[in-house]
């Protein structure tokens, strides 16, 4: 099996995932009334606890690069996105402050955390998977200070509970629990420790599934809302920004930048990845132009079934992962 067809399969379980999930809204299996609900459960209990078993006792992330530099390319990254598709808005001509806003945001904003995350269980060691949530750090603090300003304009206030989550929180705590090599206990603790990992590992393994059915309900809500406006200036702008040049600079980066095989690996799957779905739940709470954020998010993420396997190919025959 080469190199796409391994890729190719990891994509495949994450966007039948995602079809599954609009299926079941579609059917009335999952109702929008209990939408709030699931996702509280996941961001507040099964990602923490799928970070948990994801940092605690991974070497990768007992050495310091791993640690420091990983946040700071997710830093980088989202603002040199952000600022692409900033001067993609003008030129394609989109119409409106909220329109242009909404864009640059939704476009410069790459699917960090629920795609990413078991394509790099797929295809990665443990470390890699350690390494993205570290990187993921960086991502979230620069979406919920300046990502937020972009989308809301002079109303964009950012809230420290929303940077101070609990995911970010159990990772801070991971990591350090990590760091204090806890295999020092006594056996006592050991044994008590393995039994409550172990609840921990079959919570985490419930995150990505149902994000993914999450996300693929939140699409059929609003496939409705996707015809209409500048469908295909938008369409074209955004394939243009996150599916060619913003993979061009990824997969440079993690090229040139001298760092951890880890990290590189972080890179390129983050340089393949599709606009993420989150700024169309925040676009209309922050003064955003949700129709503009759907057409981003669904039109990126759709063309994303044939180019994400052929970047991480890419990037990784370019990178030398393989």
């Amino acid at each position: 099996m080469n190199e796409f067809s391994v890729v190719f399969a990891a994509v495949l379980p994450v966007m039948f995932l995602m079809a599954a999930g609009f299926t079941v809204r579609r059917l009335g299996w999952l109702t929008a009334a209990a939408d709030q609900t699931l996702l509280r459960l996941c961001v507040n209990l099964l990602l923490p606890a799928l970070i948990f078993e994801s940092v605690l006792g991974n070497p990768a992330l007992h050495r310091p690069e791993n640690l420091l530099l990983p946040p700071l390319v997710g830093i980088v990254t989202v603002l040199v996105g952000i600022g692409v598709a900033a001067l993609a808005a003008r030129v394609a001509g989109l119409k409106g402050d909220a329109a242009r806003r909404t864009f640059a945001f939704t476009t410069g904003l790459h699917n960090y955390a629920y795609i990413p995350l078991p394509l790099c269980q797929m295809l990665f060691d443990p470390g890699t998977v350690g390494v993205l949530l570290v990187h993921n750090v960086g991502v979230e603090l620069t979406v919920w200070t300046v990502g937020i300003r972009v989308l809301g304009g002079r109303g964009g206030r950012v809230k420290l509970g929303q940077i101070f989550s609990p995911p970010l929180v159990v990772l801070l705590l991971a990591l350090a629990l990590n760091l204090l090599q806890p295999a020092a206990l006594p056996g006592g603790l050991l044994a008590a420790g393995r039994v409550v990992m172990l609840a921990v590992h079959w919570l985490g393994q419930s995150a990505i599934p149902l994000a993914l059915l999450m996300i693929g309900a939140l699409m059929s809500d609003h496939i409705s809302e996707l015809a209409g406006g500048a469908l295909l200036r938008v369409l074209a702008a955004a394939g243009t920004v996150r599916l060619l040049l913003m993979p061009m600079l990824f997969l440079l980066l993690a090229n040139w930048l001298p760092c951890s095989l880890e990290l590189k690996r972080v890179i390129v799957v983050q340089a393949a990845m599709s606009a993420a779905i989150l700024p169309v739940a925040l676009a209309k709470h922050y003064g955003g132009d949700t129709r503009t954020a759907l057409q981003v998010a669904l039109g990126t993420t759709l063309a994303g079934l044939v180019t994400i396997p052929l970047w991480i190919r890419l990037g990784g025959k370019f990178c030398d992962l393989w």
